[in-house]
């Protein structure tokens, strides 16, 4: 008697049966995510490279830099039955399973070390977006008025300027006037700092100062539709001030769809640091970047297309992998698709 007793439905007023409680949004946008299959797999591959480019050192098999001149363009047997075309052209050697480049360095060891400059740029890029971006947004959308205006003057000025030709301008400016800096300049220790980073540093300084115009855009109308709401209002109501509202109460309410966004431009990013690299504006040889090994495998693809294919293809594997997960966040985070799967 007890146990079916316990088996029954809690009652409320009225003798009407309580609902269960629903689950979170962040519970739900979870729950539908792990049932994304596209996503999961773009997640599965992000997660394999970022481990990749974290144990690099025990991954390849030599030190990207190396360079063997004997083995120059060597690739293993079973290339040959992928690219017959290479057999008048080529020596045999099992030791690069992927093959050597024109200076003989392993192409296996240089495609796992390149993962770093892509997945760098990939997360530094949104960082900085969301930093700067959120807060100058949030900013103009929520005093709105003569600031919000001005705000947004700035901002349509720099997003009429073509983001990629401005990196390029200010790449080809720093590159080339680094033999005329004076030592004890900040400039002469911003060149400092970008010849120990690779050269990735000028790359994070341009995407940064370009990243950021859309995300001021999407957030200032965010902040729009949000600063009105009843519990808004309630804060103003209790004496809150402008900051905490807005850090407190219409931030953390408007972040998740930010972070959807900024994740489906991490894709962009990535491109934007490999055409660099293939025009010869990024990394610093001979530090490793998919866009400079297509460059350079692009100049004999005809006889050694080993060289230009595999670094493309580690490139497209990441960018889908990241437009799946993109997109699988979007469709979990849109409320309309709230309890429809």
């Amino acid at each position: 008697m007890a146990q079916s007793q316990a088996l029954q439905p809690t009652l409320g007023a009225g003798g009407m049966p309580l609902t269960q409680k629903r689950e979170s949004l962040w519970q739900d946008a979870i729950r539908r995510l792990m049932r994304n299959r596209a996503a999961v797999l773009g997640g599965t591959v992000i997660l394999i490279l970022i481990l990749g480019a974290i144990f690099a050192d025990k991954i390849a098999l030599k030190p990207f830099a190396t360079q063997v001149l004997s083995d120059q363009n060597k690739v293993p047997t079973w290339l040959l039955s992928i690219f017959p075309t290479m057999k008048p052209y080529v020596q045999i050697a099992e030791q690069y399973p992927l093959g050597a480049d024109y200076v003989g360095r392993d192409l296996f060891s240089r495609i796992v070390y390149g993962s770093r400059v892509s997945l760098a740029v990939a997360f530094v890029g949104p960082i900085i977006s969301l930093l700067v971006g959120v807060i100058y947004g949030s900013v103009s959308g929520y005093f709105g008025g003569a600031v919000d205006n001005w705000m947004m003057r700035v901002v349509d000025v720099l997003y009429a300027f073509p983001s990629l030709l401005f990196i390029i301008l200010l790449m080809a400016f720093f590159r080339t006037t680094i033999s005329d800096i004076q030592p004890g300049t900040f400039a002469y220790a911003l060149s400092q700092a970008d010849q120990k980073l690779g050269g990735m540093l000028f790359i994070f300084i341009g995407i940064g100062l370009t990243a950021w115009e859309t995300m001021a855009r999407l957030t200032r109308g965010q902040v729009l539709s949000i600063r009105e709401k009843e519990y808004v209002e309630a804060a103003h109501t209790i004496g809150a001030n402008n900051w905490r509202i807005m850090f407190k109460h219409i931030l953390p309410n408007i972040l998740g769809p930010l972070i959807v966004n900024e994740t489906l431009a991490i894709p962009a990013y990535i491109s934007t640091e490999a055409f660099l690299s293939f025009i010869g504006l990024g990394v610093n040889p001979p530090t490793p970047s998919w866009g400079a090994m297509i460059s350079d495998g692009s100049r004999v693809v005809r006889t050694y297309p080993n060289q230009a294919i595999f670094p493309a293809m580690a490139l497209a594997v990441t960018m889908f992998a990241f437009n799946f997960l993109g997109d699988g966040l979007r469709d979990a985070f849109d409320p309309r698709l709230r309890g429809t799967q």
